[in-house]
C-alpha cells in the first residue's frame, strides 16, 4: 500500500485569478503589466472609464484626443452658426460658402477659448444664446484638459525594466531562478519590494487546477533601487521547482508573475509595476553578463542595454522528483 507524503513547499496564495483552466488565455499578466483579459457582456458604457483611460494612455494619443475633441466642437458650433444664419454674425467680410464657414470656425475658436478679438461679435436673441452656451462648454473643457494633464503630469509611472528573459543559473550549491531589473529613470526608488508569484497547473482529487505560490526569494527587498538588481529564487528543496525540467514547466504551463512596489522620491509616492514570465521566457543554463562599467571620471557606468545579456553555461546536477505537482516524494508501506 502506497502512502503519499506532501510537504509545504510554499504559501499558497489567491491572487484573484480563481483556479478553473478551462478555456483561460495563454497568460495573466502580459510583459507591460497589463491584465491578459478581456471583459464581455456589459454594454461599452459600462466598461468605460474616461478619467482612466485619458491618464493611462500615450502621450501621443492625449494630445491627438485633446486637438481633435477641439477641432471636432469647434467645427460642429462653426455649422450651428452656419445654420441659424451668418448673417446673424456681425462684422464678418466671407463671401463664398467655404469662406462663411472658415470665419464662423474662427470665431467659434474665440469664443471658446474666451479670446474675443471683437472684430466679429452676435446679434439677435438666437445667436447670443448659443454663445453662452459655448463660453459655459469652453470653459469647462479648458477646465477639464488642465485637470487631466497635471493628472497625467503628477502622476507616479515606475520605469522599471526588465530582463527579457528569466533564467535558471548555478546559485551557491544548486541553482536559481532569476530575472534582473532596473530603474531607467534618474529618480531614486527607494525601499524597493519583490513580489514573486508561481502559477501552474497541478492535479487534485483527478482535477486540473491552477495553483499559485508565494516564491521565495534570496533577498526581497533592497534600500535603493539606484542601478540593477539580480532577482533571486533559489531552487533549492524548499522550492516547488525543485527536481522540475524544462519539460515540466512547459507541461504545467507555469507562469510567473512579479509585482514591485517601491517609493518615488520626486513624486514622494508609491509606485507599482507588474510584469510576468511564462515557461518559454525562461532561459535555462545561463548566466548573467554585468552591466556595471567604469568611466573616465571615474563614475560607475550602468549599462542598461545589456540588462538581458546572457552567456551559456552549465547547470549543476540535482536530483529529480518523481511528482511533476506539489507531491514531493512517496513512501510506500506494506
Amino acid at each position: 500500500m502506497a502512502k503519499k507524503v506532501f510537504r509545504k513547499i510554499a504559501d499558497q496564495r489567491d491572487p484573484g485569478f480563481g483556479v478553473k483552466i478551462d478555456n483561460q488565455g495563454d497568460r495573466f499578466v502580459n510583459r507591460d503589466g497589463s491584465f491578459n483579459i478581456e471583459k464581455k457582456g456589459a454594454s461599452f458604457w459600462q466598461r468605460f472609464n474616461f478619467y482612466h483611460a485619458m491618464i493611462t494612455m500615450t502621450w501621443g494619443h492625449f494630445i491627438l484626443v485633446i486637438l481633435g475633441a477641439y477641432l471636432l466642437i469647434n467645427i460642429c458650433f462653426a455649422g450651428l452658426y452656419m445654420i441659424i444664419g451668418f448673417e446673424n454674425l456681425a462684422g464678418t467680410v466671407a463671401i463664398s460658402p467655404m469662406e462663411k464657414f472658415f470665419e464662423a470656425f474662427f470665431f467659434s475658436a474665440q469664443t471658446f477659448t474666451t479670446v474675443g478679438y471683437g472684430r466679429v461679435n452676435p446679434v439677435g436673441l438666437l445667436a447670443n444664446f448659443l454663445v453662452v452656451f459655448e463660453l459655459l462648454l469652453g470653459l469647462l473643457s479648458l477646465a477639464i484638459a488642465t485637470g487631466l494633464f497635471y493628472a497625467r503630469s503628477s502622476r507616479p509611472v515606475g520605469k522599471i525594466i526588465f530582463s527579457d528573459q528569466a533564467i535558471i543559473s548555478p546559485y551557491r550549491t544548486f541553482t536559481g531562478l532569476m530575472f534582473r531589473i532596473a530603474n531607467a529613470q534618474n529618480n531614486q526608488l527607494i525601499e524597493v519590494e519583490v513580489q514573486f508569484m508561481l502559477s501552474w497547473i497541478e492535479t487534485e482529487n483527478g482535477a486540473s487546477v491552477r495553483k499559485f505560490y508565494e516564491l521565495a526569494l534570496e533577498r526581497n527587498k533592497v534600500s535603493f533601487l539606484w542601478a540593477s538588481w539580480t532577482v533571486v529564487h533559489p531552487i533549492d528543496e524548499k522550492s516547488p521547482l525543485f527536481g522540475f525540467t524544462e519539460a515540466d514547466m512547459a507541461e504545467t504551463d507555469a507562469e510567473f508573475m512579479i509585482i514591485i512596489k517601491g517609493f518615488d522620491d520626486t513624486y514622494f509616492q508609491n509606485v507599482y509595476v507588474r510584469t510576468s514570465y511564462k515557461f518559454y521566457e525562461i532561459m535555462w543554463g545561463a548566466k548573467f553578463i554585468s552591466t556595471y562599467g567604469r568611466s573616465e571620471k571615474g563614475s560607475t557606468v550602468v549599462d542598461l542595454s545589456t540588462l538581458g545579456r546572457y552567456e551559456k553555461v552549465d547547470l549543476p546536477g540535482f536530483s529529480f522528483v518523481e511528482s511533476k505537482d506539489v507531491l514531493l516524494n512517496s513512501e510506500k508501506e506494506s
